[in-house]
């Protein structure tokens, strides 16, 4: 049974520390989202939720990471279970041929599956080494893959497997299947998000506290890194005004100029979230043990 969940969005003058940002008015944030709206628990019970990537329908698929388990919402908040098994997927994104693209985790891999359930291994290492442990990704118009490699030891990996790459890094892989490091110099990357256009990468650290923006060349290289807001994020995603979303202690909503526009509180501390339903417009958070929705006026940019 869904349960109605009275929050209050932190919507006062937002003072962002070592930031030149200005402070907003008091109906910034609610100018994003549908007049009277309540966050809804849809579902509850899970170990750790995950991942939620939209597909051409607007179904949300997200992970149960500790249970391996991948798991279907739609927009009657029927969740279904996906009877693939997605190798204790992470992050997960749809192609443009609506092909389940996952951080895979078991073993360090990025893969992809198909509507009949077929894998194919996407990435599993770089110079010779296994990466660390893809955790999220953004999948950009032309087909290229941006990833964050990671490193969070899991109980499930072999006994004795460490860190293999030199860094915690973001790398590329191209529709032919080249992988490439593109950024670096991270505590810990996380969260990644790109924009419609192809033009901008966002890109959390989330140990360090920081959000990175960076242009995105033509030949898919990253240039022009500067420093977007002043919080790590789980994940990310983006509405098509070009706000961005972030998950830590709550919901951070920042304007494409780098200005919080406030917080949505919730009741467990999201990990990740993007838009969904055949409008775009329900924003589905995954959040520890349940995962949430919020009816918007804006739409997902994704």
């Amino acid at each position: 049974m869904k349960t109605i969940i009275p929050f209050v969005f932190l919507l006062l003058f937002v003072l962002l520390s070592g930031s030149s940002a200005t402070a907003q008015p008091a109906n910034a944030l609610a100018s994003l989202i549908k007049q009277e709206a309540v966050l809804e628990k849809v579902a509850s019970g899970f170990s750790f939720t995950e991942g939620p990537a939209v597909n051409s329908k607007g179904e949300i698929y997200f992970t149960d990471q500790p249970n391996n388990k991948i798991y279907i919402w739609n927009e009657k908040d029927e969740i279904s279970t996906f009877p693939v098994d997605g190798e204790r997927a992470n992050g997960l994104y749809f192609d443009q041929d609506d092909h389940l693209v996952a951080c895979a985790d078991y073993r360090n891999k990025l893969i992809r599956i198909d509507a009949q359930g077929n894998k194919t291994v996407l990435a599993n290492g770089f110079n010779g080494k296994h990466l660390n442990g893809p955790n999220d990704l953004w999948i950009h118009p032309d087909g290229t893959i941006y990833i964050t490699d990671s490193y969070y030891h899991r109980p499930w990996w072999p006994e004795g497997q460490q860190q293999e790459q030199d860094e915690r890094a973001v790398y590329r892989v191209s529709p032919e299947g080249e992988i490439k490091r593109v950024a670096s110099g991270f505590k810990m990357p996380n969260g990644i998000i790109g924009t419609p256009d192809g033009r901008t990468l966002y890109v959390a650290d989330i140990q360090d506290g920081k959000i990175w923006q960076y242009t995105i060349q033509k030949d898919g290289s990253l240039t022009n890194k500067s420093f977007f807001a002043p919080e790590g994020s789980d994940g990310m995603t983006i509405d098509d005004e070009g706000n961005v979303y972030l998950t830590n202690k709550a919901v951070s909503v920042y304007s494409r100029t780098g200005v919080k526009l406030g917080e949505i509180a919730v009741p467990e501390q999201p990990a990740n979230i993007c838009f969904g339903g055949k409008n775009r417009k329900t924003l589905f958070i995954t959040a520890r043990t349940s995962v949430y929705k919020l009816s918007m006026r804006v739409k997902g940019a994704q």
